[in-house]
């Protein structure tokens, strides 16, 4: 039956009405149940996991426990590849080498239409749609993966991140069209400064994923000339539209940052703002660990290599629609008045990486990337004693990786611009989405590295009975 209803497109169009709530998180919960009795009978890498288990609970995986461990084919249904109508793409990740994924034709066409249902309700007007595909093209997920999607869905223009092609696209067809600009947030704003285009005179809208962006850069886009901004919360090892961005969680999200004593009776964990997505739990279960990081299992049918309770290493939690609601009323505030469409949907707090990863022009970066690409380089190697990683964001919400290195006390050269180039193709020699980053970013804001003496700057007043901390607070 339930996988029945996720085959039914009526289906899935009736559960997204208001008032289905319960039943779609009750589908959810079914759904978690029907893949772990699928995948422990059917595919030999989660079979063997079980297995090992003392208790009979549903375990969780990750990428290092379960898919490093075992051989792609082991995690695939019947523990075979499909000889046709596979593709893959791949990340690096933390491992510094590539992982690939397998997407059968069934799951592709499910996140098609996960992702053309979400469209048409934000994307709403009388011209056609001609989306122009501005991410790293290749073998990445949003190269030929997002390619194929997005080609069941109007007009579509795969450029990668080449402003004078958008540019040119833009004026070509502006006049005629709805253009979508699909982008990682650094890419967007370089297109917006550097496009020589009136954003003001044509219909624009811009689809962003890979990291989050600020109301600050958003509100820009917008003063700018560009109509709509949204953004899009997937993972390679997931999917490419787990959550996205809606007028309703754009306005909470907005509400929050206004109101810090909502923001205390809704957000969990301290630092910046979360971002705030909407999702389907029928689809996509979301789980939260006890220290805070997200567990998604894919509850549709049809997937090659099954995800469940899986570990993203993301951090962040859900709050159902009563809640919120309960919160805003308490508060004053009316849900229904924040946004013209309130979908009773869950919304997704996601504060960022669990690993401690920073993110950068769509990439992630692990510290122990930095870790490996110092201590693999023997001139690194033998001067620098410690780093830190962080970003920096100036109002309009553009963001720069800054790596600070903290150099031995021992006798060296003063460090020069081409100690900054060594490090920076070390780091991207083991991280090959950092290395596609840093070719793609333009020259004014490519990374910044500085240089401290032993125990100075952010390195001064280390206990060294405590842990270092690799990513700036």
């Amino acid at each position: 039956m339930i996988d029945g209803l996720h085959h039914s497109g009526l289906c899935r169009s009736v559960l997204l009405l208001p008032g289905f709530e319960r039943l779609r998180w009750a589908i959810g919960r079914a759904g978690v149940r029907a893949r772990f009795a699928q995948a422990r009978r059917r595919v030999p890498a989660y079979a063997t996991v079980v297995n090992e288990r003392a208790d009979a609970g549903i375990p969780m995986t990750d990428k290092r426990s379960y898919v490093q461990r075992f051989a792609i084919g082991q995690r695939c249904m019947d523990g075979v590849i499909p000889a046709h109508g596979v593709l893959f793409d791949e990340s690096s990740g933390s491992s510094g080498r590539p992982t690939s994924w397998v997407r059968g034709t069934a799951e592709r066409r499910a996140n098609a239409r996960t992702i053309r249902m979400g469209l048409s309700r934000r994307l709403v007007g009388s011209r056609p749609l001609l989306f122009i595909n501005a991410f790293a093209l290749g073998p990445w997920a949003t190269g030929i993966n997002l390619t194929m999607a997005l080609s069941t869905m109007g007009h579509l223009k795969a450029l990668g991140p080449d402003i004078d092609k958008i540019a040119h696209t833009i004026r070509e067809f502006g006049e005629t069209h709805h253009l979508v600009v699909m982008g990682y947030p650094p890419f967007l704003r370089q297109l917006l400064d550097r496009a020589g285009v009136n954003w003001h005179a044509f219909q624009v809208s811009f689809i962003y994923g890979g990291e989050g962006m600020s109301e600050s850069m958003r509100a820009l886009f917008q003063q700018r000339g560009v109509a709509r901004v949204y953004g899009s919360y997937g993972a390679s090892d997931l999917e490419l539209n787990i959550a996205a961005e809606t007028d309703y969680t754009i306005a909470l999200r907005r509400l929050l940052q206004a109101r810090p004593e909502i923001a205390r009776d809704l957000v969990k964990q301290q630092g910046a703002l979360p971002m705030l997505f909407q999702y389907n739990p029928a689809e996509f279960f979301l789980e939260t660990t006890p220290d805070g990081q997200l567990l998604v299992t894919i509850c549709r049918p049809g997937y090659l290599a099954p995800k469940i309770r899986y570990n993203i290493q993301d951090l962040g939690h859900v709050v159902r629609h009563a809640e919120i609601a309960r919160v805003l009323t308490a508060h004053g505030v009316d849900i229904t008045q924040l946004a013209p469409e309130v979908l009773d949907l869950p919304v997704l707090f996601l504060y960022g990486r669990a690993d401690q990863s920073v993110s950068w022009y769509g990439c992630k970066i692990p510290p122990t990337d930095v870790q490996d690409a110092i201590c693999r380089t023997p001139q690194l190697a033998s001067r620098v004693d410690g780093f830190q990683l962080g970003t920096t964001e100036d109002a309009t919400g553009d963001k720069r990786l800054v790596i600070a290195v903290e150099e031995t006390s021992a006798p060296h050269d003063a460090w020069s611009a081409a100690d900054d180039e060594v490090l920076l193709q070390a780091l991207a020699t083991v991280n090959q989405d950092f290395r596609e980053s840093l070719r793609l970013a333009p020259a004014d804001r490519t990374p910044e590295v500085h240089a401290y003496a032993a125990g100075a700057g952010p390195f001064a007043n280390r206990d060294v009975r405590i842990k270092r901390q690799y990513v700036a607070s």
